[in-house]
């Protein structure tokens, strides 16, 4: 397989590294949008080289998430997570869902990309912004990937307190914001697409326990709603903790085993499913 070189740029202000099909003749070709991890790799270059889905004859697009990299917040972690769900997880995920179609619009007046539904990729709080599109309903999307994924916004904020915070005081606004962002209660509004996109849920075997419960609760939550259960799969990848790279995780770094792993899986699905 050829050598194929990142393109990067802005799209409607969000930053993007974007990787073209390996195949030249695969004009115009499938889109996959990636939105990475808060944790390692934090960037969309990095997440690029942690999963660059090289095998899929499709644009592969990594969004910039919003406060990371060249839009990294300026309080820093210590302000955000003294308040983590209503200064962190929920403004977090809020923007990238929001800023998402204007840049989806600018990426495909830019990119030769046929015009049917998306394949979708989210890591961690990524993964929170890929189901908000699933299941916000407004963008067609051919097929998803969550990698260690923040199925419910509850479950980031106790992994912020295990961190050594203080315990959250929850308020009428937070829960709200919470029961948003928990894609277990809104299972049933991705099963109400048609067609019904598969899913995949990836796990690290040694990602964070409440991730994992949530990510097989999703899981079965929507095989029990779908017509084809087999379009929807969880795999656990042995050995792998949340990140997906060594830290810091800022800049491109050579693609871990693990990590290796995801992208093959990943990569069988979307060539099963999208193209």
């Amino acid at each position: 397989m050829r050598q194929i070189e990142a393109i990067r740029g802005t799209a409607a202000g969000v930053p993007f590294t974007a990787l073209p099909p390996a195949v030249p003749d695969a004009v115009p070709a499938p889109l996959v949008v990636t939105w990475h991890m808060m944790d390692a790799p934090r960037t969309d270059a990095a997440f690029a080289a942690a999963l660059p889905l090289a095998r899929v004859p499709a644009w592969r697009v990594h969004l910039g998430m919003p406060w990371c990299g060249d839009r990294a917040w300026d309080g820093g972690r210590d302000e955000a997570f003294a308040d983590p769900m209503m200064r962190y997880v929920h403004p977090v995920v809020r923007q990238a869902a929001e800023e998402f179609p204007a840049a989806l619009s600018e990426l495909r007046g830019r990119f030769p990309v046929d015009g049917g539904p998306i394949g979708v990729v989210g890591g961690s709080l990524g993964g929170a912004v890929a189901l908000s599109v699933l299941a916000g309903g407004d963008v067609p999307v051919a097929a998803a990937a969550l990698v260690n994924a923040a199925v419910r916004a509850r479950s980031v904020v106790a992994v912020i307190e295990g961190a050594g915070r203080e315990p959250y005081e929850w308020d009428e606004e937070s829960r709200a914001a919470a029961d948003r962002l928990d894609f277990v209660a809104h299972a049933g509004r991705i099963a109400a697409r048609a067609p019904r996109p598969p899913v995949l849920v990836v796990n690290g075997e040694l990602d964070f326990p409440g991730f994992r419960t949530d990510a097989g609760e999703l899981a079965e939550a929507l095989r029990v709603r779908y017509d084809q259960p087999d379009h929807v799969r969880q795999m656990t990848v042995p050995g792998l903790a949340h990140p997906l790279a060594e830290q810091p995780g800022v800049e491109p770094a050579p693609q871990l085993p693990a990590a290796a792993a995801v992208d093959r899986a990943i990569s069988e699905w979307f060539l099963a499913h999208l193209v």
